[in-house]
């Protein structure tokens, strides 16, 4: 007992100490954003080149025909020299996107004129990364545009980037803020909304305007070619082949570049199953990227300032793992007595990691919309809670990070025009809730032992884990149930077809 009580207090501590590295390296970024604030949206003080270069923009699809003609007309109408332009539709769908698909393509083809591919694979090899790797191979534009099936770009973001691009000859890309067709449809998007305009208003352009290394998103940017191939083109080891490519291009000598002014508009995950979805694949990918490129970093000549930020953000998802162990140790802490915990600092480094965050997401909306921005802030305590009760999986993806290279490229689902149920997956587990039920029932433990042994300052996290967690499985069992209808939907459709 006495090696417990010396333990796991010190256990506890390094954990916040922990979590307080992550409110630090957000508050790095806070302060690069403010520091640096006469040189936002820098790559947008040029002039349009004297001659337009040729682009290929590249549409990565897979299995969302709720949404690709509406991406593919959205590039259609892009603002640009129809001679220098190509369209690539990276098709690897195997249901009916693929006709609705080719239909449009024909179309646009023969009443517009445009340069426009479908690329259809029969599978899909290196997933996102594959199908990028497969349509450069049969391109030679100077640069490339991506756009995901869920954006749809206005007409005059291609001149705006290519300006941006062609004036700086040692940017490898230049990345867009996501703006967000459906941030009000429900209290999940509306978070996801304040989550990513912190990271690409504060972030993003922090980086940008101060030099640091910075991720490409995956969409809504531009690259140039010479980049891409320089530095070992699209790689499949990870499942997040954006934020690979752009740190390899960096570490090659190459520069990111990212524009606020410029906005591309995209479509959120409107149900919780889509976003835990991606906020997972998003923790296994960064992981793997730093156990990647964590060595090269180092040994390259970048300043030590730049190498720890870089770490810092690659493992950023990390944070998850210091958090769900602080609960796993408030039980045995409640349970033994005499347990000796400087709680009055750990409540002062628990509020420094919170307030970064806040901070943050107030900067990004005052920046954005002014006073009117802040009334967005009502969705902070949402998204606070949707991400507790979401840090048990993601803790198992920072693990899978750890462990393994590569995995499974997890399509996001998308509504587009359709109906909400389009945005659900077609199979659900009750499998996959096991990590937000686990995390719950101990929590609920957790606090019953507290009540009953009254170490009340232990109470907080546990309490906000029930929390987090029960609204978690609660919109994942709604979920649940309607893929559950759906497919007793489809069956008896398919008895009284075959009789």
């Amino acid at each position: 007992m006495n090696h417990l009580q010396t333990l796991l207090p010190a256990l506890y501590q390094s954990a916040v100490f922990l979590l307080t590295f992550y409110g630090l390296f957000v508050g790095a970024s806070v302060a690069l954003f403010w520091r640096y604030r006469a040189r936002h949206d820098w790559p947008l003080h040029a002039s349009p080149p004297d001659e337009w270069p040729t682009v290929t923009i590249q549409a990565p699809i897979y299995n969302e025909r709720q949404v690709a003609e509406r991406v593919i007309e959205a590039i259609a109408h892009l603002d640009y020299p129809t001679e220098k332009l190509r369209i690539q539709v990276l098709d690897d769908s195997t249901d009916s996107t693929s006709a609705r698909v080719a239909r449009l393509v024909a179309r646009l083809r023969r009443e517009r004129g445009l340069d426009i591919v479908h690329l259809h694979r029969r599978d899909r090899r290196g997933y996102k990364a594959g199908a990028l790797a497969a349509g450069l191979q049969q391109d030679d534009s100077d640069y490339v545009a991506i756009f995901d099936a869920d954006f749809a770009p206005e007409p005059g973001w291609l001149k705006q980037t290519v300006t941006a691009l062609s004036a700086h000859p040692d940017l490898a890309f230049v990345q867009t803020r996501w703006g967000h067709l459906n941030r009000s449809q429900n209290f999940v998007t509306a978070a996801q909304a304040l989550a990513l305009d912190g990271h690409f208003v504060v972030e993003q352009q922090a980086r940008s305007a101060s030099g640091f290394m910075q991720n490409f998103n995956g969409s809504g940017g531009l690259w140039r070619r010479a980049a891409i191939d320089d530095a070992g083109g699209w790689q499949a080891d990870t499942v997040t082949e954006d934020l690979d490519l752009a740190y390899r291009a960096q570490l090659r000598g190459w520069r990111g570049g990212y524009v606020n002014a410029i906005v591309a508009p995209a479509e959120l995950p409107p149900v919780l199953t889509g976003f835990k979805r991606q906020q997972r694949r998003w923790a296994k990918g960064s992981i793997q990227t730093l156990r990647k490129l964590a060595l090269p970093l180092l040994r390259s000549e970048k300043a030590w300032s730049k190498k720890l930020y870089a770490l810092a953000h690659m493992g950023g998802y990390g944070f998850h793992l210091p958090l769900l162990l602080l609960l796993l140790l408030s039980l045995p802490l409640a349970l033994i007595p005499d347990v000796h915990l400087p709680l009055p600092g750990i409540g002062m480094l628990s509020m420094g990691f919170s307030a970064a965050p806040f901070i943050m997401f107030s900067l990004a909306q005052w920046t954005l919309e002014g006073r009117d921005g802040l009334k967005r802030l009502w969705a902070l305590p949402v998204l606070a809670v949707l991400f507790m009760g979401l840090s048990p999986a993601i803790s198992l993806s920072v693990i899978e990070g750890l462990r393994y290279q590569g995995g499974i490229f997890d399509r996001t689902p998308k509504q587009g025009r359709g109906p909400r149920q389009a945005a659900l997956p077609r199979h659900m587990s009750l499998r996959d809730f096991l990590p937000e039920a686990l995390a719950f029932a101990y929590a609920l433990l957790t606090l019953g032992v507290i009540t009953v042994v009254g170490s009340w300052a232990l109470a907080p996290l546990p309490l906000l884990f029930l929390i987090g967690t029960g609204l978690v499985l609660a919109l994942e069992l709604r979920e649940y149930r309607s893929v559950q209808r759906l497919h007793r939907r489809r069956r008896r459709t398919s008895l009284i077809g075959v009789g």
